[in-house]
C-alpha cells in the first residue's frame, strides 16, 4: 500500500471581521443583578410600567394613577411594581396613605450598556 500524500492549500489570511461585541466580561454578581432585571422586565405589564415612569412629568407617579393606563387592577399593579422593585428598577416612597414610584436612572442605564456595545 502506498501513501499519497495530499497536495496542501493556499489558505487565505484569516481577518476578523468586525470588533466584538463587548471589551470586557461580565463579573458573576453583574451578571446576576442583570439577569434578575432582564426578568423582572420580561412581562409585558412590567415593561409598561417602566416605560410609563420613565416618561412621566416630575419623576414618580403614584400606583393609583397607574392603574388605568395598565389597565389592571389596583393589586396586580402593586404586585408588578413589587417585583421590580425587588429588582432594583425603581424605587417607591409612602406618601400618606399612597406609594409613589419612580425609575431608578443607573438601573436603566445599566440595562441599555449591557446590550450596547462596551
Amino acid at each position: 500500500m502506498t501513501v499519497r500524500e495530499l497536495p496542501v492549500l493556499d489558505q487565505p489570511e484569516v481577518v476578523t471581521c468586525c470588533p466584538p461585541l463587548a471589551s470586557t466580561v461580565l463579573s458573576e454578581p453583574d451578571a446576576e443583578t442583570l439577569a434578575r432585571q432582564f426578568a423582572a422586565l420580561a412581562d409585558p405589564v412590567r415593561l409598561r410600567l417602566v416605560s410609563l415612569l420613565a416618561t412621566a412629568e416630575g419623576g414618580a407617579v403614584c400606583a393609583c394613577d397607574l392603574v388605568e393606563p395598565a389597565g389592571r387592577t389596583q393589586g396586580t399593579v402593586s404586585s408588578h411594581l413589587g417585583k421590580l422593585r425587588e429588582a432594583g428598577i425603581v424605587v417607591s416612597e409612602k406618601r400618606g396613605r399612597n406609594v409613589w414610584y419612580a425609575v431608578v436612572p443607573a438601573a436603566l442605564e445599566n440595562l441599555r450598556s449591557a446590550l450596547a456595545q462596551r
